[in-house]
């Protein structure tokens, strides 16, 4: 996995997870939902490029 791909995918788990935060705290389901979704698009690029790395070797 690159390391600027890697950054990215936790990024995209942090941010989600913030998101999540807010909208628990603010009761916003839109919000909290929107977090979730970031969340899974981060683990799902970590996944792809961990999947990568395990064919190249």
């Amino acid at each position: 996995m690159s390391a600027s791909e890697k950054a990215r995918a936790k990024a995209e788990q942090a941010v989600g997870k913030a998101v999540q935060a807010a909208g628990r705290a603010t009761g916003n389901e839109k919000l909290i939902a929107k977090g979730r979704a970031a969340q899974a698009a981060g683990h799902a690029r970590e996944t792809k490029e961990s999947l990568k790395d395990t064919g190249r070797r």
